[in-house]
């Protein structure tokens, strides 16, 4: 099987639960395509998609909630395996840890969060720096929630342009 049929098949999968369960649909799928480490998942169609039938707000907000949640996945794996990364990686956690303080790592999380740069990586560094898991969270949820939120509304715009301009197809 290939990573496009597999994309495909989880798309499917996505639009039947989130279209069955709603707005609990819709934070499963975002768990889900958020606790996947590395290999990203088009969760955001999927709040997309629904942001054009349900209400966006709550979209973007349920999407959010499960997305940062899935994020614990990383940071989980940062601290699980802090002693191998730091064998492997030291010089790289403490560059991190460095560039984290300077830069302020509440804003890095956030801006990893609400983009597609990939958060999974800054999750797995602040689980292996030990870096305060509420400031985790609080940083990822804001992020989540700007991007999220801005998908849904995307998807409620977008919808209602397309509909505008091809006459309510």
């Amino acid at each position: 099987m290939d990573i496009a049929s597999l994309l495909s098949g989880f798309l499917s999968w996505s639009q039947e639960i989130a279209g069955t369960w709603g707005y609990l649909g819709i934070f499963i799928v975002n768990f889900i395509g958020s606790a996947t480490i590395i290999f990203p998942i088009p969760a955001f169609l999927v709040v997309f998609l629904f942001g054009a039938v349900l209400n966006p707000w709550l979209v973007g907000i349920s999407a959010a909630l499960g997305a940062v949640l899935g994020e614990l996945t990383g940071y989980a794996v940062g601290l699980g395996g802090k002693k191998v990364i730091e064998k492997k990686y030291e010089h790289l956690l403490k560059k991190a840890n460095g560039w984290m303080e300077k830069y302020r790592a509440f804003f890095i999380i956030t801006l990893f969060a609400a983009t597609p740069l990939p958060d999974d990586v800054i999750g797995i560094i602040c689980g292996a720096i030990r870096y305060d898991l509420k400031k985790f969270f609080l940083a990822s949820l804001t992020g989540k929630l700007i991007m999220n939120i801005s998908l849904a509304f995307g998807g409620y715009f977008g919808m209602q342009w397309v509909l505008t301009v091809f006459g309510g197809i």
